[in-house]
């Protein structure tokens, strides 16, 4: 077998379609995580990262809530609930949390964030304006870190870790990727 490499330019032109024009509104809504405990996710989605609640759905029947989570202004969010909910669902890029009732009573739950052995998911993005200004506020929050701005090969991002495990980078897309062949 040959050496491994990424795939050509030429490759990745050939393999990428057109969209066909029945998918023209379709759009990426959400990561779904399941979470252990909303009194530990909430804040850090809202006060750490600076999220905010979108909309929550309870399921009695099946023990179950959703939170939706995303960057928009709190201002804009409708006040009547079925206004609410069709609002929620049409942003873009939201996260859902979904908390399984019981699971915060369970010392041994834990979900598997896709970093370890079998690999799978990896990790959500947040752009920000700074990540050294940002990684200094989670630092003095207590945010657990994985990466910091200035380990490994690639410099001025970071990643650190939500209260159930799940990566998160933290970005800014201005440096981003300076030594990849564009």
């Amino acid at each position: 077998m040959g050496e491994v490499t990424g795939l050509t330019d030429s490759e990745v032109s050939a393999l990428c379609q057109s969209a066909d024009a029945s998918t023209k509104d379709f759009l990426f809504q959400q990561t779904m995580y399941r979470i252990k405990d909303p009194k530990k996710s909430l804040p850090f989605y809202t006060g750490v990262l600076g999220m905010t609640l979108l909309q929550k759905y309870d399921f009695p029947d099946a023990k179950f809530s959703l939170y939706f989570m995303g960057y928009e202004n709190p201002a804009d969010i409708p006040t009547q609930n079925a206004e609410r909910s069709r609002w929620a669902m049409s942003r873009k890029a939201t996260l859902e949390l979904t908390h399984n009732w019981g699971t915060e009573l369970d010392p041994d739950q834990k979900y598997h964030d896709g970093n370890k052995e079998p690999r799978g998911f990896g990790h959500i993005g947040i752009m920000v304006p700074d990540v050294y200004v940002a990684c200094e506020r989670f630092e003095k929050l207590g945010v657990e870190f994985v990466k910091r701005p200035d380990d490994g090969r690639m410099k001025g991002l970071a990643f650190v870790k939500d209260p159930d495990g799940y990566w998160i980078e933290i970005f800014n897309p201005n440096p981003m990727f300076p030594d990849a062949r564009l």
